[in-house]
């Protein structure tokens, strides 16, 4: 499936973008301000988010795919980006959108016999436009919170989070120990490390539209530190860059979904019996040892945390 990438949804109005961001600021390469920022963490624990798993799913011979409410009848519109690498990113050498969260709703659509368009936004812009039906499908390693909710509908889960500290390697803040007043601390606006850094540290990030912007300046020195997703700061960090890794935890309690639009129940229940399939068939447990470096069980089922509904078994 060779999908390419469009351009037009760089101009979205910022306002838009901020109906569903987690922490309202301005716009621009970087942001400081920020109004009543929302704790978007909260009900992200386990046993809530439990709660919003399906018992079990519909039949994929049972999926009537003329009810799906796609914006082009047999392909999901998927909006994700372009630099969040191992999960979600444009590939330069072919021009297509790949890593593992679009190599998994590949083998999702294909369970369906649904075709798949992915088109380039930014995070902060992503759950409006899935609220506004500009895409069908939201895909960027979403961390599915009750604050996100009250906008978009998600599927079950089928990933967990890492939160990671990126600093130059000769940096004051290496640890999350660290990360006190005086530290300037970078985050990609609208996402959940921008929520933590905010509402858990208590303390003002410094925003920024996406992973290479934030990099950018951890490498050059304009900020301390980056808390970022370990997955995407893995894709980011290069040898040679006097940067890295330098502290990680793991958030198991935020499962990560991909986002429907509220409306849409029969696409999440479609999207819910395809994940069933792949994880029954051993494809999620493939794809999470190629992608994200999880060889083993224990790894890519923490703390008692799986994917899928609550009646699917994980294939090894």
């Amino acid at each position: 499936m060779k999908i390419k990438a469009l351009k037009w949804l760089s101009a979205v109005p910022v306002a838009a973008a901020l109906v569903v961001s987690l922490a309202a600021c301005g716009g621009g390469a970087a942001s400081t301000g920020s109004s009543s920022p929302t704790n978007a963490l909260e009900g992200s624990d386990q046993q809530t988010l439990d709660k919003y798993t399906t018992a079990d799913v519909t039949a994929l011979d049972k999926i009537d795919k003329s009810k799906l409410g796609l914006i082009t009848d047999g392909t999901i519109r998927v909006g994700t980006l372009s630099d969040a690498k191992p999960n979600i990113y444009l590939d330069s050498a072919t021009g297509e959108f790949t890593g593992y969260d679009n190599e998994l709703l590949k083998a999702v659509a294909a369970k369906l016999g649904l075709k798949v368009e992915f088109v380039s936004t930014e995070f902060s812009a992503l759950l409006a436009q899935v609220k506004t039906k500009q895409f069908d499908v939201g895909s960027s390693n979403i961390s599915t919170t009750d604050a996100r909710r009250e906008n978009v509908a998600f599927t079950n889960g089928y990933d967990f989070g890492y939160l990671a500290v990126v600093a130059k390697t000769d940096g004051k803040a290496k640890t999350f120990a660290d990360l006190k007043e005086g530290v300037r601390i970078g985050v990609v606006q609208g996402t959940v490390q921008d929520d933590y850094v905010t509402n858990t540290l208590k303390l003002e990030p410094v925003r920024f539209p996406d992973y290479n912007t934030v990099y950018a300046n951890v490498k050059n020195g304009q900020i301390d530190a980056w808390v970022a997703p370990t997955q995407q700061a893995t894709g980011q960090v290069k040898e040679g860059d006097g940067t890295a890794i330098t502290d990680k935890i793991v958030a198991s309690q935020n499962f990560a979904a991909w986002a429907v639009n509220k409306s849409n129940q029969p696409l999440v229940d479609a999207l819910n019996a395809g994940l069933d399939a792949v994880i029954a068939d051993g494809t999620w447990t493939k794809l999470t040892v190629k992608w994200l470096d999880r060889p083993t069980a224990d790894l890519q089922l923490p703390g008692g945390w799986k994917p899928g509904s609550k009646a699917v078994k994980v294939a090894q």
